[in-house]
């Protein structure tokens, strides 16, 4: 390959329309835009959305819901997942998060810890909130669950 005989790939270079230079080129008299009408006109033509008056389907279609800015979301964590931990393990969203346990939650307000499966280590838990459930298996396993602000 030299540079005197480098060019484009085939077909990557296309001539730019050249509109009402003469009936031979396809696109003179109307250059392309047909007889008379709102598309014809210069500037003519409608907004996207538009139909033609008549009632838009986005105003049609029933709206449903909101979205609350106030609701706080938790990273969830269930009792199962802290069973892998050693005894005496001081467990909060860090190291959870650093070991890949729970994903990066967004606008989260902290950690939340469910009862789902069993534990029977004793690990200190540090949490925004537990369930009634979770807080009770793991103070019987001999760990403790704080509630942290």
């Amino acid at each position: 390959m030299r540079l005197d005989n480098l060019h484009p790939a085939e077909g990557s270079k296309t001539s730019k329309k050249r509109l009402g230079r003469g009936i031979g080129s396809g696109l003179g008299k109307t250059s392309g835009k047909g007889h008379k009408g709102q598309w014809a006109r210069s500037g003519g033509g409608v907004r996207p959305g538009f139909e033609g008056g008549q009632m838009p389907l986005t105003r049609r279609a029933p709206k449903r819901g909101f979205n609350n800015k106030f609701k706080k979301e938790y990273a969830i964590v269930n009792l199962e997942q802290l069973a892998g931990f050693e005894a005496g393990t001081v467990v909060d969203y860090e190291l959870l998060y650093a070991c890949g346990l729970i994903k990066e939650v967004k606008n989260a307000v902290g950690l939340k810890v469910l009862g789902d499966g069993e534990i029977n280590v004793a690990l200190t838990v540090k949490a925004a909130k537990f369930s009634a459930k979770a807080k009770e298996a793991i103070e019987k396993a001999g760990g403790t669950a704080e509630v942290e602000a």
